[in-house]
């Protein structure tokens, strides 16, 4: 009966599939060999950048994978330490992502002072020892400082390996709390069965929503393992079923269960942030196409769709680490079921590597284009150091091409509708021989927008007119020969997304007869100047030179 149940389910999820998406998908398909030589006429067509996207990263801190690469066991190897993060938030922040997604629970153990959990290893070369810093508290403040948002990323059912068990030191959860783990292969779970698993991971999201300034908390894990079939918990069905006669439903309110209370203790305490998660990328089989026994729902009893439809979820972020028929159709699946909450996939982008799939470039642009054709909330990346690293050019295209402008970040409307006052009090000031400074007035827990152009007044639902977003202090600083001509406007918007009405500059400099400037975030024109680099990027051989229109064009035809 339950599964009769669930294929109409399929079946009306697959009607509500717009007839269009699945034209398309077939047409995509088809022509997929073939797309290579177009991807540049298709980015012509497809690439207009929108004003609000999601662009995330994954930063892991898992064996320092991504960060960070040195231990902090001094004072010196401390400040290379945070160097190496600033680097890393310099370098991303040139590509226009504006939200990082940073390992701050990694398996039992955490980057930050916890009266919970012991530190991570990956600080200082051992679990439990201090790296003389909280490492959340830095990144949160050195995202902020260039407007981006930081979502603590927290694993939450794993535990750790069965090898490392006895480093983790008596604060391990395994030591605190022995009756909630079970072991599973070669490694220790939280039982998502047992109500003291809700109490405990509720406690570890508490403690870092009060303490931190984040933008939002983010679950990865939020599910029964892999080969879940075997996961011991045969014992807590038989207490905590209730006579339940289907134990995977009985699973996937178990999850859904913990998922609910994490998101209503957070925005009771704080309403702005975010919760998200990263679900396996394939919610469940479609009538025309099949997961192959990997999906979110049936597989590893996360209802991520379920959580959207309730409304205890802000964002999904699918691990979409497929392509093909494999990709598209779930996509769109995806898409059709937000139920007016936000949808950004996670791509598998470290699958461009040699050492892994080694996929074209175009693979990932055409999974880009389609995801923007489905006016999708934005994509994330799996994971930061491919994208850093500017594997097969990818770095260079989202920097030079598909992020060519700054987006806003998608604003949260069921959080709050609540529009922020205009900045006030907007002037311009003269503070170098060639540096002039815009200030305004505004409230201190309000973030702020800055957009140019040369037709007043400045349009600021355009994505080309933004100069820099979400700052946080009242002023922005710009090069006062190179902006001649251009008019200025400011608005201010909250921690929901919510942006007021702009407020515009009325004067602006002498206007030079030849050509349209454009700043970059640094007060600079685009493609008139080479952009100041970074430390990040004079560290690197990545590419920073911005390229003219008239270059772009020539390349795509």
């Amino acid at each position: 009966m339950h599964r009769q149940k669930q294929h109409i389910i399929d079946y009306k999820r697959m009607r509500h599939i717009h007839i269009h998406y699945y034209i398309y998908i077939m047409l995509l398909l088809a022509l997929m060999p073939m797309c290579v030589a177009a991807d540049d006429a298709v980015a012509a067509t497809w690439q207009a950048a929108p004003k609000r996207e999601m662009r995330a990263v994954w930063v892991t801190t898992l064996n320092g994978l991504d960060w960070p690469r040195t231990r902090a066991t001094s004072f010196a190897s401390r400040q290379v330490q945070q160097r190496e993060l600033c680097q890393l938030l310099d370098q991303l922040k040139a590509a226009n992502i504006n939200t990082v997604l940073l390992q701050t629970r990694v398996r039992g153990s955490v980057i930050y002072p916890s009266r919970i959990e012991p530190w991570d290893i990956c600080l200082t070369g051992q679990y439990g020892v201090d790296p003389g810093y909280d490492p959340l508290a830095f990144a949160i403040a050195e995202a902020h400082r260039r407007g981006m948002e930081l979502h603590a990323w927290v694993v939450t059912i794993p535990c750790f390996k069965t090898a490392v068990a006895r480093q983790m030191g008596s604060r391990s959860v395994l030591r605190t709390h022995p009756e909630l783990c079970v072991r599973h292969g070669e490694q220790y779970y939280l039982d998502p069965g047992l109500p003291g698993t809700e109490d405990y991971l509720a406690e570890v999201c508490r403690e870092i929503v009060a303490n931190y300034d984040i933008d939002g908390i983010h679950f990865d894990y939020i599910r029964y393992p892999e080969g879940a079939t075997t996961f011991a918990d045969a014992k807590t069905f038989k207490r905590y079923g209730n006579g339940s006669s289907s134990k995977a439903l009985w699973r996937r309110n178990n999850i859904t269960r913990i998922v609910r209370r994490i998101y209503r203790e957070t925005h009771a305490a704080k309403p702005w942030v975010k919760v998200s998660s990263s679900p396996v990328g394939k919610y469940a089989d479609l009538t025309r196409y099949s997961s192959r026994g990997w999906n979110a729902r049936d597989a590893v009893h996360q209802d991520a769709e379920g959580w959207l439809r309730e409304g205890i979820h802000d964002i999904l972020f699918p691990m979409m680490y497929f392509d093909g028929v494999h990709f598209y159709p779930f996509a769109a699946d995806w898409q059709e079921q937000t139920a007016g909450r936000q949808v950004a996939p996670g791509l598998g982008i470290y699958f461009l590597h040699p050492q892994e799939k080694n996929w074209p470039l175009s693979t990932v642009k055409r999974q880009l284009y389609y995801l923007r054709q489905l006016d999708m909330a934005g994509q994330c990346y799996f994971r930061s150091k491919f994208l850093t690293d500017n594997v097969k050019g990818l770095y260079d295209f989202l920097r030079d091409d598909f992020y060519a402008f700054p987006a806003l970040v998608p604003a949260c409307p069921w959080l709050s509708e609540e529009t922020p006052q205009a900045p006030e009090a907007l002037q311009t000031l003269v503070v170098g021989d060639a540096t002039e400074q815009l200030t305004w007035e505004g409230p201190d827990d309000l973030r702020y927008n800055v957009y140019a152009s040369r037709q007043w007044p400045v349009d600021v639902s355009k994505a080309e007119n933004l100069v820099a977003t979400a700052l946080a202090d009242r002023h922005y600083q710009y090069n006062r020969f190179e902006a001649l001509g251009l008019y200025f406007a400011v608005t201010a918007m909250n921690r929901f997304g919510n942006e007021s009405p702009a407020t515009q500059a009325t004067d602006r400099a002498a206007q030079p007869a030849h050509q349209r400037l454009k700043l970059d975030r640094n007060g600079h024109v685009r493609g008139l100047v080479i952009r100041p680099r970074t430390t990040a990027q004079r560290k690197t051989k990545v590419k920073v030179q911005t390229k003219s229109k008239s270059s772009s064009r020539k390349k795509k035809k």
